[in-house]
């Protein structure tokens, strides 16, 4: 494609990308392209056919490497539709291979925007506890990892003083003691092993420890999405033991 090429020149740099990554470039171009006079759809077979332009005498990319641009940009392209963004013609052009970009694809401000929903997938929202779904996955999506993991954490606390009917003088490291004690703490499951319920109660001391006091007391930078989901599934999995043990508690389980 001739205006992918302005954007990428060098063949070497578009096949080096990452389908979802082209994809970011072609869903852009795409875009230009249909805010032009007289132009209302788009077509994969078309596109394609750029690769080699007139005959290979004016291929935007050197023509013995055409097979390969035409796969990366094809990769791109379905990526794309995968994700809801390409989509069929509504006008009756749509049997036909033409398509158009869905309100999805229009919203998008820029490169960075798209990249941040591949991060979104990440960490599912219906997968997360009721108690802190929305506020964490919002802070998440918007890239404030350090934020999503000490709302998580804070959720944590919060909720095991609920459950334990502790008063607000237990904190952090200190709530979790008392409410999971292995001998007497009210969310300890006493039919548990001795060592299972040790270990339980310095899981619950370790995550606080860990993760969220530090971000109580003190700026803590964290660029890695990946590593803030692992943190914030654990504590959702807390969030979810909490709640095996309210249900025992109150005769449910």
């Amino acid at each position: 494609m001739r205006d992918l090429a302005k954007e990428i020149p060098d063949i070497n740099q578009l096949l080096a990308l990452e389908p979802e990554e082209l994809a970011a470039k072609l869903l852009f171009v795409l875009r230009r392209r249909l805010e032009q006079p007289n132009t209302r759809h788009i077509n994969l077979h078309n596109a394609l056919n750029e690769v080699i332009g007139n005959f290979g005498n004016d291929a935007p990319y050197p023509i013995d490497r055409a097979e390969e641009v035409k796969i990366a940009i094809s990769e791109a392209w379905l990526y794309l539709v995968a994700q809801g963004m390409i989509i069929p013609a509504i006008d009756g052009n749509g049997v036909n291979g033409f398509s158009i970009l869905s309100r999805r694809a229009k919203a998008f401000e820029n490169e960075a925007a798209f990249a941040q929903q591949k991060v979104a997938r990440l960490l599912p929202k219906e997968i997360l506890h009721e108690r802190f779904a929305d506020r964490v996955w919002s802070s998440f999506i918007r890239g404030e990892y350090d934020a999503a993991v000490f709302q998580a954490m804070k959720a944590v606390e919060v909720y095991v003083r609920d459950a334990s009917g502790l008063d607000n003088s237990f904190l952090g490291v200190k709530l979790m003691t008392e409410a999971f004690k292995p001998e007497g703490g009210v969310l300890t499951d006493a039919a548990a092993e001795g060592g299972e319920r040790t270990a339980r109660m310095q899981l619950y001391c370790g995550a606080i420890g860990s993760y969220k006091n530090p971000n109580s007391h003190r700026d803590v930078n964290m660029d890695d999405p990946t590593e803030a989901v692992e943190i914030i599934l654990l504590a959702n999995h807390l969030m979810k033991i909490v709640d095996a043990r309210l249900a025992a508690l109150n005769g449910d389980a």
